[in-house]
């Protein structure tokens, strides 16, 4: 009987064929994506880096070319030289150095005692560290200025570090909190049944648990520290007190125009926080994941 049962027709492969091509067609689509992406981003700053190696009057000429008509390879050296380009960028280190240690020295206790402890307004709090994310230093910078200059402080190195941690401690008492607050509290309790006061159980136990979390304040205030333009150019008076972001603007003024220089300069001012990111991203990556499961 089972000789005259007529066999069904065979299982199609062509649906398994299809994933197996996408699979391997996954393999160099997504590396050819990520390239071209990358280039999207780099342009820009190849861009800037052809500038600031050709003179002045070929980044104006027209028509434009996209390398340079005459390599001029002395630019950098003339920055480097410049005193006035070495006084920005000492103030634009010490300000953004200054103000990241600041916002960390203040948003790490800060974090620790809204996650740990319940008080009334805790809720309130929060929320309004939340909200003064919102507003933009643009918005309150005649507020600024006026503040300081009641206090006799405008064109000083204090202003600008403590306007720039104001800035930036809220976004650093919130991500801090997100970490402190995914850490069990078995964990400090441990540590307390072990002899640790909370100032030891927090400095050897919490902090190096939240690493990643501190490491993600720090890049992000840094960076912010280092681009900001506003307060500065509003706060800072003398020529040798600006930060980079506003001493770069004398290179190209109604009276001169040193194009190439302008280009060299932007080049050197980004490679400290280049570097500090490169430096630190892996602890970034996990910083930005990490905090957000509890």
């Amino acid at each position: 009987m089972t000789a005259g049962v007529k066999a069904g027709p065979p299982l199609r492969a062509e649906p398994a064929r299809r994933h197996t091509g996408w699979r391997r067609q996954r393999r160099w689509v997504l590396p050819v994506a990520g390239a071209a992406l990358a280039l999207v981003f780099l342009a820009p700053y190849v861009v800037m880096l052809l500038n600031s190696l050709r003179p002045s009057g070929d980044v104006v000429r027209t028509p434009p070319t996209f390398l340079p008509r005459e390599w001029q390879l002395s630019t950098y050296a003339q920055i480097l030289g410049d005193d006035r380009f070495l006084a920005w960028l000492k103030t634009s280190l010490l300000v953004a150095t200054a103000s990241t240690l600041i916002v960390i020295a203040v948003s790490v206790p800060a974090a620790y005692y809204t996650a740990r402890f319940r008080f009334p307004g805790r809720t309130a709090f929060l929320l309004l560290v939340l909200v003064t994310q919102m507003f933009s230093p643009t918005a309150l910078v005649v507020g600024i200025y006026r503040e300081w200059f009641n206090l006799d402080m405008v064109n000083t190195y204090a202003a600008l570090i403590l306007t720039n941690a104001a800035f930036n401690l809220a976004f650093a008492v919130w991500i801090l909190h997100g970490f402190l607050a995914s850490i069990p509290k078995e964990v400090e309790e441990a540590a307390h049944l072990d002899g640790c006061s909370r100032l030891g159980t927090l400095r050897r136990v919490l902090l190096p648990l939240t690493m990643p979390g501190i490491v993600t304040a720090v890049i992000f205030t840094f960076i912010a520290a280092w681009n900001e333009y506003v307060v500065a150019l509003t706060l800072m008076i003398d020529e040798d007190k600006k930060p980079l972001t506003v001493g770069l603007t004398s290179y190209v003024t109604g009276y001169e125009q040193h194009w190439d220089q302008l280009f060299a300069a932007s080049i050197v001012a980004i490679v400290p926080v280049v570097v500090l990111f490169a430096v630190i991203e892996k602890h970034l990556i996990g910083g930005l994941t990490a905090g957000s499961v509890k």
